[in-house]
């Protein structure tokens, strides 16, 4: 049994590789899927579960404390993830879910954005500046490489700055931004990583062809977007059912009636399976709901097994 820490996933791993995994393993039928939590908002462990029939399983042990960022420290979500061999039980490897949880989450919307996002964007706009922010980008990068502009709005602008000159490092022009509204009305591709419980991004600022990339709100109570942004979008997430176990950007337009369940027109297994049909004309705006699951995780840990394991 291996155990591979960080610096070694970051070794192994490109954003290329990763998606394009990602893509093949959405061919293939669904991972079984399951989680469990204990503890409260701030002190929270939880476990996701996955099973690939006859090929792999893993589990994901995660704490999240959010108390953590005001250290600056150490990241509030914290994990590892074991991975099974699916034939015979055998333990293969332990791997950093933390940098997991990094990759994987930034491969899924930049999977989702390479089949619904304008096809040449030019502006994208970067709402909040936590640790997955710079991940986002460099993952939509990835797929869109016509993006040549990068907008980075949080509420403490300060940490919206260092962001900006975080990715001006690495070579990407970027710049902090203090008037969301305007932002959003200038982006192509807009995506989201925060806690927000009030809607951030307005569906009225909203300009035709854009992709909107929704990632941070994970609860009931989290919204990003309000509804104006669903009603007015083509609506899709990444897992079905992982976005209507309890994902405030899908559930809560339903609840105000903003929009149906029929709605939510497909995840990712119908899109790249082809069974439904993404953007349909340059002046769509497409809402992708990214709301995770053990089967990406598992997904990632495949990846990673097999580079170690040549």
């Amino acid at each position: 049994m291996r155990f591979v820490d960080a610096a070694e996933v970051r070794r192994l791993l490109t954003f290329p590789v990763l998606i394009a995994a990602l893509e093949a393993a959405h061919r293939r039928p669904k991972i079984e899927v399951q989680d469990g939590h204990l503890g409260s908002d701030a002190q929270l462990y939880f476990v996701r579960h996955a099973v690939d029939r006859g090929r792999f399983m893993a589990s994901k042990l995660i704490t999240s404390f959010p108390a953590n960022l005001a250290g600056g420290e150490l990241p509030a979500v914290q994990a590892i993830c074991v991975l099974f061999d699916g034939t015979n039980g055998r333990p293969l490897a332990v791997i950093d879910g933390t940098e997991i949880t990094y990759w994987r989450t930034a491969a899924d919307s930049a999977l989702g954005a390479s089949l619904l996002a304008p096809s040449a964007p030019t502006t994208l706009l970067v709402v909040g500046a936590g640790e997955m922010s710079r991940w986002l980008v460099r993952a939509h990068r990835t797929v869109r490489p016509s993006l040549q502009r990068v907008l980075i709005w949080n509420r403490t602008h300060q940490r919206a700055v260092d962001v900006a000159a975080s990715l001006a490092q690495e070579g990407i022009v970027a710049e902090p931004t203090e008037d969301l509204d305007a932002a959003t009305r200038a982006a192509d591709l807009i995506t989201t990583c925060t806690r927000s419980r009030e809607p951030l991004v307005k569906g009225i600022n909203l300009k035709p062809g854009v992709h909107l990339d929704l990632v941070g709100g994970y609860t009931p109570q989290t919204r990003e977007a309000d509804d104006e942004a669903a009603r007015r979008a083509l609506v899709f997430v990444d897992r079905r059912e992982s976005a209507f176990d309890g994902v405030g950007d899908i559930l809560g337009p339903i609840a105000s009636g903003a929009i149906r369940e029929a709605d939510v027109l497909g995840d990712l297994y119908d899109l790249v399976g082809g069974g439904v049909r993404g953007r349909r004309s340059a002046t769509d705006i497409t809402y992708f709901k990214n709301a995770g699951g053990g089967h990406l995780d598992l997904m990632t840990a495949e990846v990673i097994y097999r580079q170690i394991a040549v």
